[in-house]
C-alpha cells in the first residue's frame, strides 16, 4: 500500500536541475550586477516553479530543489561555526561514460571552536515549509556530520584547537543536535542527512586512500556511524530522518565503485535513522545481496532510476529490479526513487528540465502499480 509518511513509496534525493536564468542571476549575484535581495526575489520564484513541478509530478514530499546552494554540502558546511575556507589541489578524479573527469572542490579548515549560532537553512525551510500545498510534506536535505571530516580528516583540524578528535566529534555532533532540533520547532518533519561517505568506503580504492591518510579506514565506517547516531541523539518526535549514500554526482560522473556488501551490516542494524536512500541505477551499485541485513523497522528507498542521463527507464525494468530487491527484503519496507541528486553542485547533470520531470513522474506511476 501506499505511505501517508515518509519516506514515501516514490520520492527523489533533492535537488533539481536550475533553470538557466536562476544561474545567470547567481553570476550576475557574484560580479555584483544585482544585490542579494534581487537574487532572493529570483530564488523564490524558481523555487515555487520547483514545487509546482513536483506536484505536478505526483509526489507527496518536495524540497526547494537545493536551488539556494552552489554546493548540496559545502554550503552547509562552510555555515558552522569553525569552519574556513581553504584552499588546497587536491583532485577528485570522477568517471564518466566518455572517460575521466578532474575537479577541484572547495576545501575546508577547523580553525576555531565548532558550533552553531544560527539555523543554518532555516530561512530556506520556511520559505519552502509556506509554499508547500496542503499534503505535501517539505523536506530539508543537509550533509552528513562525516562529511565534515571526510572531506578534509585530520589535516585539516588545527589541533591548537582541538588537539584531539574525540573533542572534534563531541562539538560537531552537538552542533548536528542543535541544528537538529531547530529546523524541527521551524516544522521540518522530514529531514535527509546526505552521506557519500558510507558508500565510498565499499570501494577498495576510498578505504586505501583512507589509510594512506592516517585513518583506520577497515573501521572508518563504524566511527561515522556512531557519531552519525551522537547528532540525532534526542531527537524530536515525529522527525523523520533518513540517510542517502551515493558514489559521487557531478555533471554525469560518479568517483567510487562497489556494492554496499561492506559497510551494510553495521549500516543497517546500527545506524538510527528511519530510511536509506540507496544508489541503484547500474551495475557500479552492486547486487540487492546487502538487503538482507535491513531489519523490519527500516525502509530503502533504491535509486533505480538515473539522474546521470536523460533516457527514460522502461516501468517493466523497474518492477524487475524491485521484484530482484524482493528476494532480500520484503517489498513493503521499499521505496523508489533517483540514484542521486539532478544537480548536485549548481552545474547539474546533462539532462534536461523535460527529461527531469518524465523520470519523476515515471517514479510515481510505477509506486502506484506495484503498491497503489
Amino acid at each position: 500500500m501506499l505511505r501517508t509518511t515518509p519516506p514515501f513509496r516514490a520520492d527523489h534525493v533533492g535537488s533539481l536541475l536550475r533553470p538557466r536564468h536562476l544561474l545567470q542571476a547567481r553570476e550576475d549575484h557574484a560580479s555584483g550586477r544585482i544585490d542579494a535581495a534581487e537574487l532572493r526575489r529570483l530564488e523564490d520564484a524558481a523555487i515555487e516553479d520547483a514545487i509546482a513541478l513536483q506536484r505536478e509530478a505526483g509526489l507527496q514530499s518536495a524540497t526547494d530543489g537545493e536551488f539556494r546552494r552552489g554546493s548540496w554540502h559545502m554550503d552547509f558546511i562552510y555555515r558552522l561555526d569553525g569552519v574556513s575556507k581553504a584552499q588546497d589541489n587536491m583532485k577528485v578524479h570522477f568517471k564518466n561514460a566518455a572517460g575521466e573527469l578532474d575537479f577541484t572542490p572547495a576545501a575546508l579548515r577547523i580553525d576555531g571552536k565548532l558550533g552553531l549560532s544560527e539555523t543554518i537553512f532555516g530561512d530556506d525551510f520556511t520559505f519552502l515549509r509556506d509554499h508547500v500545498a496542503d499534503g505535501v510534506t517539505p523536506k530539508l536535505t543537509i550533509p552528513s556530520p562525516s562529511m565534515v571530516h571526510y572531506r578534509g580528516g585530520a589535516a585539516a583540524i588545527d589541533r591548537d584547537v582541538y588537539p584531539d578528535t574525540e573533542s572534534f566529534w563531541a562539538d560537531l555532533t552537538a552542533a548536528y543536535r542543535e541544528q537538529v532540533r531547530r529546523v524541527h520547532e521551524l516544522g521540518c518533519t522530514y529531514l535527509q542527512l546526505d552521506d557519500t561517505s558510507l558508500a565510498y568506503l565499499n570501494d577498495p580504492e576510498q578505504r586505501r586512500t583512507m589509510a594512506e591518510r592516517g585513518e583506520d579506514s577497515e573501521h572508518l565506517h563504524e566511527a561515522y556511524i556512531r557519531h552519525l547516531n551522537e547528532a540525532l541523539a534526542g531527537r524530536p518526535e515525529g522527525m523523520t530522518v533518513t540517510t542517502h549514500m551515493c558514489r559521487g554526482n557531478f555533471r554525469d560522473s560518479w568517483v567510487a565503485e562497489g556494492g554496499y556488501d561492506f559497510v551494510a551490516e553495521a549500516l543497517f542494524n546500527d545506524l538510527q535513522v528511519d530510511g536509506f536512500f540507496m544508489e541503484y541505477d547500474d551495475e557500479r551499485s552492486g547486487t540487492f545481496e546487502p538487503l538482507q541485513h535491513v531489519p523490519p523497522d527500516k525502509l530503502v528507498v533504491l535509486g533505480l532510476v538515473t539522474t546521470k542521463h536523460g533516457e527514460l527507464e522502461s516501468k517493466d525494468t523497474l518492477k524487475a529490479r524491485l521484484d530482484d530487491a524482493s528476494k532480500y527484503v520484503d517489498l513493503d519496507q521499499v521505496c523508489i526513487s533517483p540514484q542521486c541528486g539532478f544537480s548536485s553542485t549548481f552545474e547539474g547533470n546533462s539532462l534536461s528540465v523535460d527529461q527531469e520531470k518524465a523520470k519523476l513522474a515515471l517514479l510515481v506511476e510505477v509506486a502506484d502499480e506495484v503498491w497503489g
